[in-house]
Order: structure tokens, then C-alpha cells, then sequence
């Protein structure tokens, strides 16, 4: 690809990519990504994944390679790019989340993702899925959902699901609900049993692989087949990946997580939202600059994503302006020599890989 050895040396743009899933949403991705993409109706696609390195686990696929992100203005995957270009990219270092924007128009499915033990002898996969959510927007009487209201035992929670079937909403109301607030952070490690309710736009920071396990019949009027329920499990082995000791108002207190500010001036404010101390799968950081003010980005690999206002990319004579609802992967490479800026007010979230060995 002609420029390549520029391209991977700078930040990194990407095509929108949204993904096809078993729930409807995306209203608002109209007006947070602005670009002419979206219809500003809720569809099958309701999930945008962001500098993608991961294929959709899906019931039905649309492309050659749902789910993986493609460079901006080419025909390149980023997985491939990743593969071809490791010292620019990763200089010797991990890029191992996955980053989404996701929104629910109806309740999701409840559901547990693995522990990186269950996934390593059950998908011979290093990683587990344990995720973060920010909510950035909500519609009128969203929720969240945390762990079950009452303690459950797994031989129940067999029974429940063979119910489910005809009693479409017996599983959702077995979960606690919380009120959602914008800037929200939760943080669902492997094992909490979890749902997305209605009405919720989050940005989602996981581990880098897509198992789900959703041991419910129905999402709103979809029927949800055993192989999406239980992605080729046993139903008793993937009951098992569900830590049914965590319920009522412990699950809440074991997920909600409270920002801690870094630096705080009159121009920056740099937000610690999900830290190495909270899990060791992955980071997240919020930067708030305004009337004149900038930051370093000083650590990569790295994600960033513009969630409001204007700003400026400088450094290495290069210049770019970015806006709401735009993002980029940063290159290890582009390390400490690029500044973002801005004369008006502009908030950033960046996304960092695990620590994990």
C-alpha cells in the first residue's frame, strides 16, 4: 500500500465499522458521530467497533472479516497491518482490548463472559472477556443491570432457562437494576452475571474476544438458538462460567467503579477511570482540555476517542483536525510526539492494553 511506512508511524484513522448483532440500536449514533453514516433509526447494527483487531462471533455474517476495522480511505485490515508492521505498531508491547461504542434499544439478553482459566481450557484462548462500561448517553428510563436480585444455584438457573422458552421474560426479571447516569462507570469483570437494559449508549472497553455467554431464550422477539446461547458449550459447562456468588447489593458495589483525578488545572483535567489497580485487562483515561489547553499522548499502543467538542493533532509535521465521534489507534512508534490541543474545549477517552503476563 503506497505510504505505508508513513501511515503506521502517525495516528491511525478507520472506516466506520458497525457490527450486526441480535439486538436493535444506534439511534444516536447520528448525531454523536455526525458524518453522513447513520440514519439516526435503530437497526441489526447497533455496536461500532473501534481499531478492531477481532472477527464477530455471529449467527450471520456480512463481509469477509465482520467485526475487524479497516484503515481509513483503503482496503487494509487492521489485523493484517498489526500482522506486516509489529515494531511500528507494537514495539514488542500488547494491544490486546477491544474497544466499541454500543447502544441497546431494547434489553439485552443477561449474560457472563468467561474467566481467562475457563477460556483458556474451554476456547484455547489466553483471554476471558472481562469489560468496562462509560455511559455516555441514555434514553428515558434506562438501566443496567448487575448480578441476580437473590442468590440463584446453577441447577435453578438450568431450570429457569428450559422456562424461558415460553416464559419469554422470566430470565430479566430475575436481575438487579440500576438507574443509569451519563458518566457512569462500571466495570463487570469475568463471572458477573450482566445485562444492558434499554436505552443505554456506553463506550466499552474488554478483552479481545467476543464469547458470550447468554443462557436466555428470547432477546425482545428474536429467538436466541442453543449454539448463540451457549457458543458450543454444554449448557452445564457454560452454566459453570457464572460466579453465582455475587448478588443483590454486593453485585453493584463490585462493579461500580468512582474516577480519580490525575492532574486538574484550569485548561486540563486528566481522569483516571479504570486503572491497572481495578484489573490488570486493560485502562481507561479521560482528558478534558479547554481555552488554549493540550497533553502529551504519551503511551502506546493506545485508542482515542473524541467524545465531544474540537480539537488538534500536532507533531512530527502533522497536523489534523478531529471532532466529536472521532477515534484513532496510536502507533508505539508515535509514542510522546504527538500533542492534542484545543482553543475551545474538546474531551478525549483513551484506552490502553492489559498488563496481564
Amino acid at each position: 500500500m503506497k505510504g505505508v511506512n508513513q501511515l503506521v508511524r502517525k495516528p491511525i484513522f478507520f472506516e466506520r465499522n458497525r457490527v450486526y448483532r441480535i439486538y436493535k440500536g444506534g439511534m444516536p449514533y447520528k448525531e454523536l458521530f455526525n458524518d453522513g453514516f447513520d440514519d439516526g433509526l435503530d437497526n441489526m447494527f447497533p455496536e461500532e467497533w473501534i481499531a478492531s483487531k477481532v472477527k464477530a462471533i455471529n449467527p450471520r455474517y456480512f463481509g469477509e472479516r465482520d467485526g475487524v476495522s479497516k484503515i481509513k480511505g483503503t482496503n487494509v485490515f487492521f489485523d493484517d497491518l498489526l500482522r506486516l508492521y509489529p515494531q511500528e505498531l507494537l514495539g514488542g508491547r500488547k494491544y490486546d482490548c477491544l474497544v466499541k461504542f454500543l447502544d441497546s434499544a431494547v434489553r439485552l439478553p443477561f449474560q457472563v463472559h468467561p474467566t481467562k482459566e475457563f477460556s483458556k481450557k474451554h476456547f484455547n484462548s489466553d483471554y476471558g472477556k472481562t469489560e468496562a462500561w462509560l455511559v455516555v448517553a441514555k434514553r428515558e428510563n434506562a438501566k443496567l443491570y448487575f448480578g441476580f436480585k437473590d442468590r440463584i444455584t446453577k441447577e435453578q438457573l438450568f431450570e429457569l432457562e428450559e422456562r424461558s422458552e415460553v416464559e419469554k421474560d422470566i430470565m430479566g426479571n430475575l436481575l438487579a437494576g440500576v438507574d443509569v447516569n451519563v458518566g457512569d462507570i462500571w466495570l463487570i469483570k469475568a463471572g458477573l452475571i450482566h445485562a444492558i437494559g434499554a436505552g443505554c449508549t456506553i463506550i466499552e472497553v474488554q478483552e479481545p474476544t467476543d464469547f458470550t455467554i447468554q443462557p436466555e431464550r428470547w432477546c425482545n422477539d428474536y429467538h436466541i438458538s442453543k449454539e448463540e446461547e451457549y457458543i458450543g458449550l454444554e449448557k452445564s459447562v457454560a452454566l459453570d462460567a457464572i460466579n453465582y456468588d455475587i448478588f443483590g447489593e454486593l453485585a453493584k458495589a463490585y462493579a461500580k467503579v468512582a474516577p480519580k483525578i490525575e492532574i486538574d488545572s484550569s485548561t486540563y483535567k486528566k481522569e483516571v477511570l479504570i486503572s491497572y489497580e481495578d484489573t490488570p485487562c486493560f485502562a481507561e483515561n479521560r482528558h478534558v482540555i479547554k481555552n488554549g489547553g493540550s497533553f502529551v499522548m504519551n503511551y502506546a499502543p493506545s485508542v482515542y476517542i473524541c467524545l465531544d467538542g474540537n480539537a488538534i493533532i500536532s507533531g512530527e509535521n502533522y497536523k489534523r483536525e478531529i471532532k466529536k465521534g472521532d477515534y484513532f489507534y496510536l502507533p508505539y512508534v508515535a509514542e510522546g510526539k504527538f500533542t492534542i490541543s484545543t482553543n475551545s474545549t474538546a474531551t478525549l477517552i483513551e484506552c490502553l492494553p492489559s498488563k496481564q503476563d
